[in-house]
């Protein structure tokens, strides 16, 4: 990807950053933990969300 699209992309994202591989496993592991939560969406989108 070239940067400066890269750059627009980030730039959109609150946090200002992309999420590393390591922070979207701690949300996939949190889930799969979980005994008692269903029907749940959990947004690891760095506070970015598109209508």
């Amino acid at each position: 990807m070239p940067d400066n699209v890269l750059e627009a992309i980030i730039a959109q994202v609150p946090m200002k950053k992309l999420g590393a591989p390591e922070e979207i496993a701690k949300g996939v592991i949190f889930i799969c933990e979980s005994e008692y939560m269903t029907g749940q969406c959990l947004n690891l989108n760095g506070g970015l969300y598109m209508m």
